[in-house]
């Protein structure tokens, strides 16, 4: 049985989406942030030394990083769904998308938040991080130009994956600009299993 030890208002909120996706059977180990810190529960670390979430253990296999643990989960319980075969023309776009979300797309929101907490110390860098991050809402939102998903008209793991950065941005007020970004960020919300997973997952202030 696999266990998502899951941290609440986190990353594992995509996780379980996967799985309700997939169908597959699984069971909720909740964690709660530190109210103070927003940090994770020292617990944690019982289940992997990093002790972050999202990870999930599947009998002794332990598996970290939301990528990965997507991956493993459409790989063990996909059945040919959520991703393309790997001779398939998309699948090249999938693998990119896949590594991109937290490669490179995350970074600039990431010290958005960060350098947010300098106030006035960090002021200097927001006019960088907000080109950067505008870049790669641009990039994201032309490759959604025409279609509902990133890959065209089906759900895939890319966009469970990349669903954490819009959900972030929007939380940020940067998607206005986005309108592409904002109807994909719409139709995943819309979905049966997303819903099923914030069910399940507890408050999730981001899946507003």
């Amino acid at each position: 049985m696999i266990i998502v030890h899951h941290l609440n208002e986190s990353r594992s909120q995509r996780v379980l989406w996967a799985l309700e996706e997939l169908g597959a059977p699984y069971e909720i180990k909740p964690y709660l942030r530190d109210p103070v810190t927003r940090l994770a529960p020292p617990e944690l670390r019982a289940v992997h030394p990093l002790g972050k979430s999202p990870v999930i253990t599947d009998g002794d296999i332990v598996v970290h990083e939301s990528g990965a643990i997507i991956d493993y989960l459409i790989t063990h319980a996909g059945q040919g769904r959520l991703r393309p075969a790997l001779d398939h023309a998309d699948y090249p776009a999938y693998l990119q998308w896949m590594h991109y979300a937290e490669g490179s797309a995350m970074l600039p929101l990431m010290l958005n938040m960060y350098v947010g907490r300098l106030k006035e110390a960090g002021a200097p860098l927001h006019p960088r991080i907000n080109s950067e991050i505008a870049n790669h809402l641009g990039f994201i939102s032309g490759e959604l130009e025409g279609r509902t998903f990133l890959l065209g008209e089906d759900l895939s793991g890319a966009d469970i994956q990349m669903s954490f950065v819009p959900e972030v941005a929007r939380a940020m007020g940067k998607l206005d600009p986005f309108p592409n970004i904002t109807r994909w960020l719409n139709a995943m919300h819309a979905r049966p299993a997303y819903q099923a997973a914030l069910a399940k997952g507890g408050p999730y202030s981001m899946g507003a």
